[in-house]
């Protein structure tokens, strides 16, 4: 493992999250849920978001509001790995939760509801409809077999002259509901010809060149 200090010279990213203190369980169930569901990542907790290191005062106190979010605030549960390291004379408590093979995680917010959260650069997103059913799909596939029907050929016809489609967009295309619609993206997304993004404002597709 790179040293703590080069990893937080790297800054927050996909694969790690900095935080001073756990202050609450809730928002730490969404980072927890958002690696999981991605490739893994690393939390630093002792770390403030600048990246100046504070250090964790009671490690066995953080340790308990983690796993607490982990069992109870995350479902399924997620088992993350601790390790103490000792940074200038300061504590860090560095969290690994590794990539999960039972995706999607989902984690309960202060309204009693369940969500699923994936990290796109250094946020927690929640994750749309459609890449839930990738998270759902992506381990039960056994390879998707695709045939190329019309709705494909259609699909990658309008992303061969325009960038990007949304949901919205394609249904429009196809003439169809948003759930068949949503079907064909997801089926594309599986079988890596289309990529999804996602913004704050909008999920949109292009196809992978």
């Amino acid at each position: 493992m790179p040293s703590i200090k080069s990893l937080i010279l790297q800054g927050e990213g996909v694969m790690l999250d900095f935080k001073k203190t756990i202050t609450s369980t809730e928002k730490i169930a969404k980072s927890l849920v958002a690696f999981a569901n991605n490739k893994g990542g690393k939390l630093l907790i002792g770390v403030a978001d600048d990246g100046s290191i504070k250090g964790v005062k009671s490690e066995e106190e953080e340790k308990y509001m983690i796993l607490t979010s982990a069992h109870q605030f995350c479902k399924p549960a997620i088992e993350p790995h601790f390790e103490e390291i000792y940074v200038d004379d300061k504590l860090v408590l560095v969290v690994n939760i590794p990539e999960s093979d039972t995706k999607p995680h989902y984690a309960l917010d202060d309204q009693k509801k369940w969500w699923a959260y994936i990290r796109i650069d250094d946020k927690c997103v929640l994750a749309s409809r459609i890449i839930v059913e990738v998270l759902k799909q992506e381990y039960k596939s056994n390879g998707v077999l695709i045939s190329y029907s019309e709705n494909e050929k259609k699909l990658l016809e309008y992303l061969e002259q325009n960038d990007k489609i949304t949901l919205k967009e394609f249904s429009k295309l196809l003439r169809s509901s948003y759930r068949k619609a949503q079907k064909v993206l997801v089926n594309l997304i599986l079988t890596n010809v289309i990529k999804s993004h996602t913004t704050e404002k909008e999920e949109y597709f292009t196809a992978v060149r």
